[in-house]
This record gives structure tokens, sequence and C-alpha cells, in this order.
């Protein structure tokens, strides 16, 4: 019997404990923080051994091989000893893909994969298709794989996730965007980010399809010196296009073999720019797998948004409150401020990921009224913008932002959550910041 060691109790961890114990692995969880509690009563209902706290390195190296959570860097010492003592540290994607024989659906990029996911599977549900959607949302590609007979899943994909893969291989990929972000992963250098996204596409052939944003240029460039196997479908906004996703008179066409379509623009549930790529690339990934036009449209005209990407919370006063807790980078913030249509009082801050604020300097020049930081360590917001902006305040925490914002905003204003940061040095994840800021606003 091998030995299957999985680094990190979580819910990828968890989901890939349950499949590793179904398929005859001997299986041992190690986390060296605490594993929460609904994680570890799965663990003990089916008498997974684990512990949590610490690494007992020896039992971990008698490993066949070993699937760490996404959240653990590849530099740290314990998966360095891994690699050099030959033992194949990958990711549950690469894991959970060798027992499927379902068609997946991979969803990568900086910003808009979550979207595009969610509109990827409620297109297919819609259309009645026996769907499963997972990866970096929802319930772990694993244990669906464990538990559940789906024919297709729908998978959001971190670079962190395909770092560690071997042989997955998506039938259907989907690049949305690639700006700099998680570059302290990365060796604060942009190539590398940008190779780790692209290997969504290495083990592709000629009968899968790679769906990619043609107005992205570092997209288009990496693509024009190097190979690869799959059908390209671009999708723009700025050009027609002989194959692939493109406006014609407002309309959305899709085009591979035959022209259909789809929709006008302006009847898409989600607005803005970046939803309409998101809408074309998730339009082309469901035409593909045979979804009718007709179901593809109403599926974008009633589609609801993620939570937590400009999620509409309460108007106060006048005064909208939106969380995009979400924005965990520089672009997915830019989309945000851009979308803007009032006065904004914009929080921001967390964990610096080596970003580059001066990007956003024409949006807060023309949009914000007032910045209020939200993180440990602020000077480098400060220092960017206190030239362009009289009024920023610093906090320490959602409920102290959110009534600093309420003395600040006045009626017709907007107040944006949307940091452009992580979230870890006052919150357990993205989910925790945003939740914290509804209930403060919920409580003014």
């Amino acid at each position: 019997m091998k030995n299957l060691v999985i680094l990190g109790g979580g819910e990828s961890g968890v989901g890939t404990a349950i499949l590793g114990k179904q398929k005859g692995y001997n299986v041992f969880v190690s986390d060296k923080g605490t594993i929460a509690k609904k994680y570890k009563n799965v663990l003990l209902n089916y008498k997974i051994p684990f512990e949590e706290g610490f690494h007992t390195e020896a039992k971990i190296f008698e490993a066949d091989v070993v699937m760490k959570s996404p959240g653990i860097p590849d530099k740290v010492q314990l998966i360095s000893e891994l690699k050099e003592k030959g033992i194949p540290v990958i990711s549950e994607i690469e894991f959970a893909s060798k027992y499927t024989s379902g068609v997946l659906v991979g969803i990568t990029g900086s910003n808009g994969k979550t979207t595009t996911t969610m509109l990827v599977n409620h297109i297919l549900k819609r259309a009645n298709l026996n769907v499963g959607m997972g990866g970096n949302i929802g319930k772990s590609f694993a244990q669906q794989v464990a538990e559940d007979n789906f024919n297709i899943h729908v998978l959001e994909l971190s670079s962190f996730q395909l770092d560690g893969i071997v042989d997955f291989a998506p039938h259907i990929a989907i690049l949305t965007n690639i700006t700099p972000d998680h570059l302290d992963r990365y060796n604060y250098k942009f190539e590398n980010y940008i190779n780790s996204k692209f290997r969504i596409t290495e083990n592709q052939t000629e009968n899968d399809f790679l769906i990619y944003d043609a107005d992205d240029d570092v997209i288009v460039s990496w693509l024009e010196k190097n190979k690869i196997k799959a059908t390209l479908l671009p999708f723009s906004l700025e050009k027609e296009l002989t194959q692939g996703v493109f406006l014609k008179d407002n309309n959305i066409i899709v085009k591979y073999k035959t022209e259909q379509t789809i929709m006008n623009i302006t009847t898409l549930a989600l607005k803005g720019k970046h939803n309409a790529k998101n809408a074309m690339a998730a339009a082309m990934a469901s035409s593909l797998l045979k979804v009718r036009s007709n179901a593809i449209r109403e599926s974008l005209e009633d589609f609801e948004g993620a939570e937590h990407r400009l999620e509409e919370v309460l108007k106060i006063n006048g005064v909208q409150y939106i969380n995009d807790s979400k924005a965990t980078n520089v672009n997915a913030t830019f989309y945000a401020l851009e979308s803007m249509k009032t006065p904004t009082v914009w929080i921001v801050g967390g964990v610096d990921k080596g970003n580059d604020y001066l990007d956003l300097m024409p949006l807060v020049r023309e949009k914000v009224k007032a910045i209020i930081c939200l993180g440990v360590d602020n000077q480098k917001i400060v220092q960017t913008f206190h030239n362009v902006i009289d009024l920023i305040v610093e906090t320490a925490g959602a409920e102290e932002a959110v009534k600093v914002a309420y003395k600040i905003a006045e009626k017709g204003d907007t107040v944006l959550l949307s940091p452009a940061c992580a979230s870890f040095d006052l919150f357990e994840n993205y989910e925790d910041r945003g939740n914290k800021f509804k209930q403060a606003v919920r409580e003014l």
C-alpha cells in the first residue's frame, strides 16, 4: 500500500484525503497550524490519521507522494527536502484528475477567474448538464471525484495549484488575463508568474482548446514566443476575429466552425468591460460543450455575481457601500475603481504582494475623495497617494474603517472596500475581511 501524505488540513487537503483513502492509499494528514473543526470531524469520520500544530518529518518522509496545500510556498524547507529525496510533491488537481474520466474545464488568470468559473457552471447547469464546480471555489475537486459522478468539472485554478501539476490537462482551458500578482511567491519576477499561469496549457493536445484574452499584451506576447498544441480561441472587445469571440454591432459573436450571435452586450447581467470579457470566455467554453446559443444568452442575462466581488451591501443616507474584498491585487482594484460612477471613499490595504499602486493614479485622481487604509503597514499606500488625496486615514480593522467612512462620505458618494492586497495581516482570508466589512456596515 502506497503512502499518501497531505500537507494542510483545509478544503483541498481533506478532499484529497477522502479520495486517497478511497483509492487504497495509506493516508496521513499533517498541518502545522490548527485544523478547523469541520475538517477535523470529516477526518475523524473517515478514520484518517492526522496531526496539527507541528510536522512529524520522519513520518512525512515515508511518503510515496505528497499533496501540499496551495497556501504552502515551494521555498519552505520541508518542501525542498522532500524534493531532494525524490518524493513527488503535487497539487490536489493533479492527484484528483487521475481518477476522473469527466471533461475538465480549467480557468485561471489574475482576475475574473471566479466569476468566469461561476458563469460557465451556471450556463452548463441551466443546460441540464451533469456538472460540478471546484478547484479554488466550493467543494474540493478531489472530494467531488470521490463522491460525485460528474461528467464535467469546471475548475477555478490558481497559479499555486498549477505549480503542482505533472500531467494535469484540461480539455478546455481559459486564461482570463495576466497582471502582476503574488510576486512575493515568484521571487518578485513577473515572468515566473506568467510561466506559472501558462502551465494550464502545457499538457494539452491538438484536441484541446485554450480560450484567452486577445486584448491582453502579456498573453499575446507569450503566445508569440511559445508554441502550444491546443486550438487557440481568443476573445476580444477591440477587434473582429477570424475565430473566437468578439463584438459586432454591440453583439457577442462566437465563431468556431460556425458563427453564432449570442446576445447584445447591454443585456448582460454583470456590468463593466471586465465582466463582458468573462461572459465572452464563458460563452465560448459553453459553445464548445454543445450548449445552444439561446441557453447561453438566458444564463448570461440572469446570472447573479460572486460574493465579495463588487457586491452592493447597503445604501445608508444616500451612500452606497460596496464590498470588493476579493480584489486582492492592483488590477482587480483597477476594475473596481473604473466602474465607480460617484465620488468614492476608498478602503484599501493589507499584505502587499509587491504592488505598484501607480497604475491606479489616474483613477484615484478622477474618482477618489478620501482613502482609508486597512492594514498593519500602510506606508506604501500613503507615500503613493499623499500628494493627490488630501484625506488619508489609517485604521486597524473593518469596524473602524467603516465608522470613519461613515463620517467622511456624503449623500451620493460610494464607500468602496477594494483592498488591492492580501488579507492575512488582520483577517483569516478575503471572505472573512468581506464579511466583517458587511457586518460593520449593517451595524451603522
